[in-house]
């Protein structure tokens, strides 16, 4: 679903976050600042809330138990729209790579 592309850094993506201090120093402090809705340059760049606007569609259409395989944008976006979380400590979640993100009854839980 095109709905749950993982979000894109324009201009940032593909580079480390160390590189892109050095060469863009005030970007760089803006997304410290406000990591959730900060736009990195470039086209087709996006925040973290404008993926969850994207995504939110396809989130309040689940109907029935669904599995979903997606990046950690995702996946923060879904922590968000749960209520379970800020928009700083979404942002700044460690999605770890190798557990299953289960939400059921409204709870969010890491299996």
């Amino acid at each position: 679903d095109p709905r749950l592309i993982e979000v894109h850094f324009g201009d940032w993506q593909g580079q480390r976050l160390s590189e892109l201090k050095g060469v863009t120093p005030d970007l760089f402090r803006r997304r410290r600042l406000d990591k959730w809705n900060m736009v990195p340059p470039g086209e087709g760049a996006e925040s973290y809330q404008m993926l969850l606007l994207r995504m939110r569609p396809w989130f309040d259409g689940l109907a029935r138990p669904t599995v979903c395989v997606a990046h950690g944008g995702v996946i923060r976006a879904v922590f968000r729209l749960t209520g379970a979380l800020s928009e700083a400590e979404a942002a700044d979640l460690g999605v770890p790579q190798d557990r299953v993100l289960r939400l059921e009854n409204g709870v969010l839980d890491w299996l």
